[in-house]
């Protein structure tokens, strides 16, 4: 395991793993050191540490990566398949968890509750002559329109979310027709008109070598500016310069993101200066109930690996 701390900061045991074979757990591993750990493993696991091309040409004892993931981007699948390296994902494990943080972003943002909690522990209730005050009146969602862009798992189980909160639901459909939800209501859009028309557009969609940054200044002008944009997806998606002068200029009433292009995020990100700006650590996916779930996802794709079956094979 090249990078297993996030997974397992010591709430989450290896124990069921270790029970299948000889585990290594690196907490994390720097790129330059990627070939020597995993010299001579059989399989490597890793979450975000990459395995590139090069990488996976100089491990010829391996026979099988699972990603500690959905997205399995971090991982050349094309060179692990012409190595004849069996590549795993875990393709659900925190749907509940990640819809969840996409309403406490959105929600953070209608309410600004950090911003008035701080106002009042500054006295500023106390010293008003009346019996509330905003800094910004809240906004109500029932009645809006929620714009999703990837209708899978978690884009279904945000649907449901906004649906219950009142509000209209459309989708951008994908290659292929995803099950109807529960509710009715559900109208299908192109990306454009998505983006025109929806209040809150949130992304869902994995991060391929076709739609990197396709969020750009194209589209981010095609929102209204009482709109706001949220990103629990793949930082890659969006053009992060586009979005920080959207920001800036008024063209977006608000943005929240829990991923970057690059993690850690760099002090230079132009997001970290741009207003109106939540930002989250790419926190999402992170409940214990999710993480659990990941590794007892993890240690079933590699029984099925050693049984000869492999399981969730995206090569």
């Amino acid at each position: 395991m090249l990078d297993g701390y996030t997974v397992n900061p010591g709430d989450n045991p290896w124990d069921a793993l270790r029970q299948l074979g000889d585990v290594t757990v690196y907490d994390r591993t720097p790129t330059e050191a990627i070939v020597e750990r995993a010299r001579g493993a059989a399989i490597v696991l890793t979450n975000k540490t990459p395995l590139a091309a090069a990488t996976l040409r100089q491990l010829p004892a391996l026979r099988f990566v699972s990603v500690l993931a959905t997205g399995y981007n971090v991982v050349d699948t094309a060179a692990a398949r012409a190595c004849g390296v069996t590549v795993s994902n875990i393709p659900e494990y925190g749907t509940r968890s990640v819809a969840q943080h996409v309403f406490a972003l959105l929600l953070a943002l209608c309410h600004r509750v950090e911003l008035h909690d701080a106002a009042v522990h500054a006295g500023e209730w106390t010293r008003t002559p009346d019996f509330c005050f905003w800094k910004r009146p809240p906004v109500e969602l029932a009645g809006m329109t929620m714009g999703i862009v990837g209708f899978g798992r978690i884009g279904r189980q945000v649907g449901e979310l906004a649906h219950a909160f009142g509000m209209k639901v459309i989708a951008a459909r994908g290659r292929t027709c995803p099950p109807r939800p529960a509710y009715r209501g559900l109208a299908w859009r192109t990306i454009p008109a998505l983006f025109a028309q929806a209040d809150v557009v949130t992304l869902h969609c994995p991060l391929t070598e076709t739609n990197a940054r396709f969020v750009d200044a194209a589209l981010l002008r095609c929102m209204r500016p009482s709109a706001v944009f949220i990103n629990t997806a793949r930082g890659g998606l969006v053009d992060e310069p586009a979005l920080a002068a959207a920001l800036r200029a008024g063209r977006l009433a608000g943005a929240a993101l829990d991923v970057v292009s690059v993690e850690p995020m760099r002090a230079d990100n132009p997001l970290l200066q741009a207003p109106n700006c939540l930002i989250t650590p790419h926190i999402a996916w992170a409940s214990l109930s999710a993480r659990r779930r990941l590794l007892t996802a993890t240690v079933r794709n590699v029984e099925a690996f050693l049984a000869g079956r492999p399981v969730h094979v995206v090569t």
